[in-house]
């Protein structure tokens, strides 16, 4: 199934909405590795930077922008919001944070 993932590019001009493709399989969700592989196919070289609001940062500290802010995906013909269900797809997806003392 097609899965559209709406993002947001944050260059010192400002930001720029963009959309990605992903083919995944029927009733899953998109990984953190098919995500930053998508991201890697568009020139853009990341990692992800905060689980909570799916904020990727640059490899390089030299590229022309500053950050890529997921904003939803279609999936199946059915849209997410604001980012709570990739959200929770991708915190169940990596280590949990270290707890405090």
């Amino acid at each position: 199934m097609e899965c559209i993932v709406h993002f947001e590019v944050l260059h010192s001009k400002g930001p720029k909405s963009l959309r990605g493709l992903l083919f995944l399989d029927e009733g899953t969700a998109p990984t953190e590795s098919q995500l930053i592989d998508m991201f890697k196919d568009m020139k853009f070289n990341v990692r992800l930077d905060d689980r909570e609001k799916l904020i990727f940062k640059p490899v390089d500290p030299g590229a022309e922008y500053s950050e890529i802010r997921i904003t939803g995906y279609d999936a199946d013909g059915k849209k997410s919001g604001e980012d709570h269900d990739l959200k929770s797809i991708v915190s169940n997806l990596l280590p949990p944070k270290p707890s405090g003392l």
